[in-house]
């Protein structure tokens, strides 16, 4: 069945490379420059599945996501983890000395830097999206500048890769989620895994209890990121993802916690999928 998804950037991008790796079929890509667009587009109905990063194994969370999941009651329903991989990619005929300027995704030239450093004559250029950079030299036929994007971003613009896999640190992987509006319905025997949001007291031992009841009730914690409550001073919301065996082990749990937290609030049951 063909569906609708969201992704923040364009084919071509990591968010649409876990497209491709995650759903079946040919599917509508619904093309959005942020996360908040991604965001209006399942609301308004537009889109019924989105994909967002959540976090990344170097720079950590990607907290805005989070707060946007949560604020707009949006469902997880599944997760994928993608290794990333960097690749300065050109126009055809060119090698690394033809190149004047190289653009690409902040985050990625950061995680390029030590490439990037042996070869001071090219000039970096900060560009919204990796893949948009690649297109638009494919569009335009610009010589003398290099994009630092995605293999599928290369094939589908039609550059050459002249640089493989230029990430400085190569065990490079970030987590997505797959998010709707609505909860879909799931068979219980397939959820091993969920993400969860709950707020306490700035208090002495106030998380340790709620950790402790995680591990009596046989849950694996993989996750725990705090945000403080802005309108509330000493108050904070934990984001927090645990495995399990069984689910009824999580459905004890969540009795417990629901009376021990305050505001506790399911983000998504699913499947764990970490390598």
């Amino acid at each position: 069945m063909k569906q609708s998804i969201a992704i923040q950037g364009i084919k071509g991008s990591f968010h649409h490379q876990v497209v491709l790796e995650y759903f079946s079929g040919d599917n509508e890509i619904s093309e959005c420059l942020s996360f908040e667009e991604v965001v209006d587009s399942i609301l308004s109905n537009q889109s019924s599945l989105a994909v967002m990063a959540l976090e990344n194994s170097i720079a950590g969370s990607i907290i805005p996501n989070y707060a946007l999941i949560d604020k707009h009651n949006l469902h997880i329903v599944g997760e994928h983890y993608l290794d990333i991989h960097q690749n300065l990619m050109v126009l055809e005929g060119q090698d690394i000395e033809d190149i004047q300027e190289i653009h690409s995704h902040p985050m990625a030239l950061l995680q390029c830097m030590d490439f990037l450093k042996k070869h001071p004559h090219i000039k970096l250029v900060e560009d919204k999206d990796t893949a948009e950079t690649a297109r638009r030299i494919h569009e335009q036929q610009l010589k003398g500048i290099g994009a630092i994007a995605s293999k599928a971003a290369s094939k589908m613009y039609e550059l050459q890769i002249i640089a493989p896999e230029i990430q400085t640190i190569n065990n490079n992987m970030t987590r997505f989620v797959i998010v709707t509006k609505q909860q879909t319905d799931f068979v219980i025997g397939n959820i091993n895994k969920a993400s969860i949001k709950f707020e306490l007291d700035h208090k002495r031992g106030s998380l340790a209890a709620v950790l402790n009841v995680m591990s009596d009730c046989k849950l694996n914690l993989t996750k725990i990121q705090s945000l403080p409550k802005i309108e509330t001073p000493w108050k904070y919301a934990f984001f927090v993802d645990v495995t399990f065996e069984k689910y009824d082990d999580f459905e004890k749990a969540k009795t417990i916690l629901s009376i021990m937290a305050e505001h506790l609030k399911i983000l998504g049951e699913y499947q764990n999928k970490q390598p």
